[in-house]
């Protein structure tokens, strides 16, 4: 039986994200977390003779959330451009997994097309936080990988 190497699982904490809006690439040094969500629709598909009911993919749904370190204007100014203006900035994000204690390397993917969703705070005053901190959400149109992980080494008993 063969088995993952305890050093070969990931650390969260090694890697990093950029974002690209308005041809400005920007290393977001405040971000707590991120991940994104490949969401498969589908839908039942049932047929007479049979009591079966079957499934079908009929689509995907892009998304993704991630939590940041209040402090940051990126998002606020997203926000006041899209309230201003009636233009939602669209913007790209690069997520690079990158632990150099592993040997599965490093993976590199980046989200086109994105902009925010839902509600992202313009000012925020918490007596009981001593770190401020929210989160945010949005949405992508095309994922490409730059670049993959090696196959973790194996053992076996």
């Amino acid at each position: 039986m063969s088995y993952l190497l305890a050093k070969d699982t990931v650390n969260g904490a090694e890697g990093k994200v950029f974002i690209t809006v308005d041809g400005k690439n920007i290393e977001v040094a405040c971000m707590r977390n991120i991940t994104t969500n490949a969401d498969i629709q589908s839908n039942d598909m049932r047929v007479i003779g049979t009591r079966k009911i079957q499934d079908k993919p009929s689509g995907v749904k892009q998304t993704g959330k991630g939590n940041v370190y209040y402090g940051t204007d990126l998002f606020t100014n997203m926000v006041l451009q899209y309230i201003n203006t009636g233009r939602m900035p669209e913007f790209d994000i690069q997520i690079t997994n990158n632990d150099p204690a592993t040997t599965v390397g490093s993976q590199a993917m980046v989200y086109y097309g994105c902009h925010l969703t839902g509600s992202v705070p313009l000012s925020v005053l918490d007596s009981e936080e001593s770190m401020l901190n929210y989160d945010f959400n949005f949405a992508w149109t095309k994922v490409a990988r730059l670049q993959a992980f090696n196959d973790p080494v194996q053992l076996g008993d």
